[in-house]
């Protein structure tokens, strides 16, 4: 029933839009910022790679995750200084526009649970409630944005496509 409500309800669109717009603009302000502004993970990641998350017993909780940032993101970090500023802005100017939200949503939670695997708490767990809410929803988060023509035309378009390949 809630589900219905989020994914088909008008009312639920409007609550939604406004979601969508309140995690567009964090991310994009973030995201800007950090171009603009100049931008060094390397800093951070070996910060995390020196203290990892630890549980209560003290050992790493993440050791998977600490060895991917030491072994391929700290060696490759000129890619990832380019890949986070640029994928924050892109995902705030998805969201912000209602354009690609469903795709846009994931790559926020991507992100929000890297943050969050290398001990960052901040707002993370805020915008991954929020974010998961705007992913259930779906189509309807978008509504009121640019999905509701592009949506449809990527259908259309790809059910051509779908058709011809198929004769």
């Amino acid at each position: 029933m809630f589900n219905k409500f989020l994914r088909e309800n008008k009312i639920s669109a409007a609550i939604l839009t406004v979601i969508r717009l309140y995690l567009g603009y964090s991310w994009f302000t973030a995201g800007f910022h950090k171009i603009t502004g100049g931008f060094d993970a390397s800093g951070f990641l070996g910060n995390v790679v020196k203290n990892p998350v630890k549980g209560p017993d003290g050992n790493m909780v993440y050791g998977w995750y600490v060895n991917f940032l030491e072994s391929f993101a700290l060696p490759n970090i000129d890619v990832f200084n380019f890949i986070v500023p640029w994928g924050e802005t892109l995902i705030g100017l998805g969201l912000l526009l209602g354009c690609f939200t469903t795709a846009a949503i994931v790559f926020g939670l991507v992100m929000n649970f890297s943050f969050f695997l290398a001990g960052t708490v901040s707002h993370n767990p805020t915008d991954i409630f929020l974010g998961f809410i705007i992913l259930t929803a779906g189509y309807n988060a978008g509504r009121y944005g640019l999905d509701r023509w592009v949506v449809p035309f990527i259908n259309k378009t790809i059910g051509k496509s779908k058709a011809k390949s198929a004769v």
